[in-house]
């Protein structure tokens, strides 16, 4: 078991990175994917949760950085797009790992149904108002995919519409990797059986009623459906430059560091530098000093 010495604990670390083993492929199938598993992570639970807090400062620091190198004229930013079923840990995320960030350099969106306005645009309209900014870590709670995914199960749109679809949310994100947008997809996977218990224990919580939605049982019919419409989605639209990453979600500690890592490496990759000062900083010393 891989582990580093942090002060008195040791934190397990990935046997390998999820960078590479939770990247769909090619021949990738959804169905293959336990939602249960934990993949190139050998610890348990209490491990996770170590992880996870034992990262937080790695994150914050490296998307510190990235926010700063904006001040200095870099245009990298990241992308986070969650999609997955109800219940399947999406808020999770954002409390437990994107809210370990600083708040002022990351932008958060949770599409809703699209609004009238909305509706009169094409549908990645009011998608690209959201994008993120040079320096800014943006988070798609839902996304431009739930145009493709309700509409393909519920037969909103024809094949030949669907396929329009798929080619325009491609060209969307060739254009964002193109003005530095590293885009990093993440696909929650929980199982009908985990995201039942979840429904229930959001019932049997008065204080998580207000998560809880009637429409939610009523997709929840669709499962199957739900399935092969991910499945399509993955084989049409995971890119070389945005390509979807599968996260077995049943646990949810598991999910957390997951998602976190990928972060991470997806901004050490970037490699975000600190700005060189643009001003005498031994005059500004000085100055400061006898104020």
């Amino acid at each position: 078991m891989a582990k580093k010495s942090s002060g008195s604990s040791e934190i397990v670390q990935f046997e390998e990175s999820p960078v590479k083993v939770l990247r769909v492929g090619d021949g990738f199938q959804l169905d293959s994917v336990d939602p249960d598993s934990a993949p190139a992570f050998p610890g348990g639970k209490s491990e996770g949760l170590a992880r996870l807090n034992e990262q937080d400062d790695r994150l914050t620091e490296l998307q510190e950085k990235l926010f700063a190198a904006a001040k200095g004229g870099a245009r990298d930013r990241v992308l986070l797009v969650l999609q997955a079923m109800d219940t399947a840990g999406k808020g999770g995320i954002v409390s437990h790992v994107v809210g370990t960030m600083d708040p002022q350099g990351v932008h958060l969106k949770a599409f809703k149904a699209p609004t009238d306005e909305e509706k009169a645009h094409d549908f990645l309209w009011r998608i690209e108002k959201e994008t993120p900014a040079a320096g800014m870590v943006g988070v798609f709670d839902r996304s431009h995919y739930e145009d493709v995914l309700i509409h393909k199960v519920h037969g909103w749109a024809d094949t030949k519409e669907l396929k329009r679809r798929y080619e325009a949310i491609n060209e969307f994100e060739e254009r964002l990797a193109e003005h530095g947008t590293r885009v990093l997809k993440v696909m929650l996977h929980i199982s009908k059986d985990e995201q039942k218990q979840r429904l229930l224990d959001r019932l049997a919580d008065s204080t998580k009623h207000w998560k809880y939605s009637t429409g939610d049982l009523k997709e929840r019919e669709h499962w199957d459906g739900y399935q092969e419409a991910f499945q399509a989605m993955f084989e049409q639209t995971s890119t070389e430059n945005a390509p979807w990453y599968v996260v077995p979600a049943n646990r949810k500690w598991y999910a957390r560091i997951a998602v976190q890592q990928l972060l991470i490496e997806t901004l050490e990759a970037i490699d975000p530098q600190w700005p060189e000062a643009d001003f005498d900083v031994k005059a500004e010393t000085k100055a400061v000093e006898a104020s």
